[in-house]
């Protein structure tokens, strides 16, 4: 199965649609006034952008392998293998619309006292819509909705539908992809299986992206892992805070291809979300 998911993971990986071609300028902008003119919009087309910044949405393909360990009395393995495509479309007035989609397929190991369970199957399909709009050339603000339909296997899924608000806002620094995004979503479950939990929680992503020389760089909490349980506990919890530490590492390659790597490991797991995650991101921007 392992095999499978990563044999996927490749073939989605080459995937990509190119990029329309733009009509030539009759006359190309000098040096001072293309600075300015980056400086006063940063685009999602700019040759150093990773994507991470929820304010600038960008079209592309990106495959994502997610290798995830949890459990208390018992470990539960999980490899995900996460196929998402994100669509842009400018609006009137300066607003942006951005469009996303995202399905996962599963290989779950549980290593318990009675014996060894595996299941492979389909995972919970999320869309999700959302609207962004530039206050200056450096603050920027976002908001929109996801929806997480219970398209999971037995318990490859959460058995619930799920809607999550959210709002984020970006503030862009002098150095070249240098920025801050927090984003806050909040996750409620409705409908579905009667007997799974009921889902109540912020998902907080304090986003920090610091651009390295020669296209590469580091992001600090990338993912909304930070997590507050207001819905039914599960067990091992002994409060309603999980916060880990998570960053990755990454490069925009040529091309229009950004490849990084993230890890993440608990601080505080009063709330277990995971013990250990790994997540391999493949992008295709076009």
């Amino acid at each position: 199965m392992k095999k499978n998911l990563i044999g996927v993971a490749a073939i989605a990986a080459l995937i990509g649609t190119p990029a329309l071609a733009a009509d030539m300028p009759l006359k190309a902008p000098s040096s001072d006034q293309a600075s300015d003119s980056q400086q006063a919009k940063p685009s999602a087309e700019d040759p150093e952008y990773n994507g991470e910044d929820f304010t600038r949405p960008q079209q592309s393909v990106d495959t994502r392998l997610l290798y995830q360990t949890s459990g208390t009395t018992s470990q539960t393995d999980r490899e995900t293998l996460l196929l998402r495509a994100n669509w842009k479309r400018q609006l009137d007035n300066g607003w942006r619309l951005a469009l996303f989609g995202q399905l996962p397929v599963v290989d779950k190991t549980t290593f318990a006292p009675a014996g060894v369970d595996r299941e492979f199957g389909i995972g919970d399909a999320a869309f999700q819509a959302a609207l962004s709009h530039d206050i200056d050339r450096r603050w920027a603000f976002g908001f929109g909705a996801r929806l997480v339909a219970p398209t999971g296997d037995d318990s490859l899924g959460s058995g619930k539908w799920q809607i999550m608000p959210g709002f984020g806002v970006r503030y862009l620094f002098p150095e070249p992809d240098t920025y801050f995004v927090p984003v806050v979503r909040y996750a409620i479950s409705f409908a579905g299986d009667p007997s799974r939990r009921n889902i109540s929680e912020p998902q907080i992503a304090p986003t920090l992206n610091i651009g390295l020389p020669d296209r590469w760089f580091v992001t600090f909490y990338p993912s909304n892992d930070i997590r507050i349980n207001f819905g039914d506990p599960i067990s091992g919890q002994t409060g309603r805070l999980f916060l880990p530490f998570n960053a990755a590492i990454g490069r925009e390659m040529k091309n229009n291809w950004v490849i990084s790597l993230e890890a993440a490991a608990p601080i505080i797991k009063d709330y277990p979300v995971y013990n250990f995650k790994a997540v391999l991101r493949i992008v295709r921007r076009f």
